[in-house]
């Protein structure tokens, strides 16, 4: 099964999931999110610190499972009424959210002299959202329903499949092998097969298998549907957690949801989601930290600010007050594994050197760690008779 699939790895699992649930309480007492202790607590046991925990191949597939279930529990979370109210301010936070840090990111870039196409890829790496980690934090403060929550996940979405399009184009531009029209195509279909799918499968689907006389019928009906989305989606170019996302809200509409969502939040919180949180701070590299720590303050710097700044003057522009908008701009500021993706795609086609790509590494997870505690911060003020804790 190869390295990590024996008794160390299972000892490393134990390892984790205790210290995730302390780290995680801790955080809570001291105010913040405990998705915030979990990322914490994984760069202290990964290599970078103590070393107890092993970056491994397996690691790594538990955590994509577990990011995915997390968005297939946030699909089946979402308030659709508020989802369609929110709509103009999806695609504006999405489309404002990507302009604004990659003409900055390649405004930066050019001054420091690079190419026009790295310095336009690392624009575009600026430009990348991933809401994982803030859809953990907006459950744990109660607000993933709300209008800011709501516009979050939308302008997700249209972050998600803009990029991927927009780096398809750089690709196309700087040499590399691509289609740009295929790309186009993909999302297109991705996206009319999976509605329809949603409408009309998944509850037939559920429907099926819930009268099966073996155990847990509804719950396996909804994992098969989760993954089957999200592979599908990963097939056409769009993100796994997208994927799952919409397997989840296909699924909130049938009559099976509460037993589902019940379920799932079981299976995920007590094996999957902490590992993934946990795994995000032990992939963590900070060698050539102390090297390149000026690039890094300023790279990272630049990506809160110009996404924070991008997403909430399009919330703003939709109508949103500043207090919301800058929420919706905080949802929005965490690069994650979608620019992790990509970042190794640059560095694979030439656009990235490797002490670039090192660099951008750590300021993908300097958003990612920042992005609780300022979401936390916006939303107690915005909020603050709400319990958050």
């Amino acid at each position: 099964m190869g390295k990590g699939c024996d008794g160390v790895f299972i000892a490393q699992l134990a390892v984790i999931l205790f210290a995730a649930k302390l780290a995680g309480d801790l955080a809570v007492r001291l105010g913040q999110p405990a998705v915030l202790g979990k990322l914490l607590i994984g760069i202290v046991l990964g290599p970078s610190v103590l070393g107890v925990i092993e970056d491994t191949d397996l690691l790594q597939e538990l955590s994509q499972i577990g990011v995915i279930l997390l968005m297939f529990i946030a699909g089946l979370e979402t308030d659709m009424d508020q989802f369609r109210r929110t709509g103009k301010a999806a695609v504006a936070v999405g489309v404002l959210g990507i302009l604004v840090p990659l003409l900055a990111g390649y405004a930066a870039s050019a001054a420091f002299g690079m190419e026009t196409g790295t310095a336009l890829f690392l624009g575009l790496l600026l430009s990348a959202t991933s809401v994982s980690i803030s859809v953990q934090a907006l459950k744990e403060m109660g607000q993933l329903q709300s209008k800011e929550g709501s516009a979050i996940l939308g302008a997700a979405v249209i972050d998600d499949v803009l990029v991927v399009i927009a780096l398809a184009f750089l690709l196309s531009l700087t040499g590399g092998d691509v289609d740009l029209g295929a790309v186009v195509l993909k999302k297109v279909i991705f996206f009319a097969v999976a509605i329809l799918l949603a409408w009309k499968a998944i509850p037939l689907v559920l429907k099926w298998f819930a009268p099966l006389r073996v155990t847990e019928t509804v719950v396996s009906a909804g994992l098969i549907i989760c993954f089957a989305f999200a592979y599908f989606a990963e097939a056409t170019g769009v993100a796994a957690i997208i994927g799952a996302y919409m397997a989840g809200l296909g699924a909130s509409f049938t009559d099976y949801r509460e037993e589902v969502f019940e379920k799932m939040e079981t299976i995920a919180y007590s094996l999957f989601v902490p590992v993934f949180f946990t795994s995000i701070g032990v992939a963590a590299d900070f060698s050539g930290i102390v090297e390149h720590w000026p690039l890094i303050v300023g790279w990272s710097a630049l990506a809160i600010l110009t996404k924070l700044v991008g997403a909430a003057l399009g919330a703003k522009w939709a109508g949103f007050s500043w207090g919301s908008s800058l929420a919706v701009g905080a949802g929005m500021v965490s690069r994650g594994e979608v620019a992790l993706i990509i970042a190794g795609i640059g560095l694979e086609a030439g656009l990235l050197d490797g002490d670039m790509f090192a660099v951008m590494i750590i300021v993908v997870l300097v958003t990612t760690v920042v992005t609780p505690p300022l979401l936390k911060m916006i939303f107690s003020r915005l909020h603050p008779v709400r319990r958050t804790a």
